[in-house]
């Protein structure tokens, strides 16, 4: 199959959608941070693909990409609560991966907005990423939104993606309330590393430098 990318942003049910589709059978990686690893799944989620969308459209010909769209007034919430777990790792000191620090940064203005973790904040950053990707897509048949919290919503991407359930199939509600490292646990054949190491050991794509 061509590659999927799931292009919503954190908090919007990517850990949802990645396990749902590990259990259809699909290889997913959930943040993908080497070039090995983009070769190695199928399925990618959250970092670096809400803010890349458009270098891997370019990078992969085929792919398709589906936007996961939630009520503001919940994800704003859920996505203060998981900042102000990462933030200090955010930082230009921060421990996490130069690209989770980078797709954050620049999707979230952490560095150069007056109080990054305000709803006010937030709330305009939501709108302007779903504004933008909206635009990017117009017209396309590769592109689907979805809201994960839709009765039937399962059903509704296997069908996008050529694979016909007969009964109506709902995701899965995890990393739900102050849950965050949910996908750390899950132990599945299917499950891609985020840093795979491969020909080119962890390097990442060039368009990052």
């Amino acid at each position: 199959m061509h590659k999927l990318f799931i292009i919503g942003l954190p908090r919007t049910g990517t850990t949802s959608v990645s396990v749902a589709l590990l259990e259809q059978g699909f290889k997913v990686a959930h943040t993908a941070f080497t070039q090995r690893t983009f070769e190695l799944a199928q399925v990618f989620s959250d970092t670096p693909c809400y803010c890349d969308y458009a270098h891997l459209d370019a990078l992969f010909p085929g792919a398709q990409f589906v936007y996961l769209d939630r009520a503001i007034d919940a994800w704003v919430p859920s996505m203060q609560m998981l900042l102000s777990k990462m933030q200090n790792n955010l930082s230009a000191k921060g421990h996490f991966n130069p690209i989770m620090k980078r797709c954050f940064n620049q999707t979230f203005e952490l560095l150069t907005a007056d109080d990054p973790l305000s709803a006010r904040h937030l709330s305009h950053c939501y709108r302007q990423h779903q504004q933008q990707v909206y635009a990017y897509f117009t017209g396309r048949n590769d592109f689907l939104s979805i809201d994960v919290s839709e009765p039937g919503c399962l059903s509704t991407l296997l069908n996008f993606l050529g694979k016909n359930t007969p009964t109506k199939l709902d995701f899965p509600h995890l990393n739900a309330g102050r849950m965050v490292t949910t996908w750390k646990d899950i132990k599945h054949p299917n499950k891609v590393s985020s840093n795979a190491s491969g020909p080119k050991r962890r390097q990442f794509f060039d368009y990052a430098k």
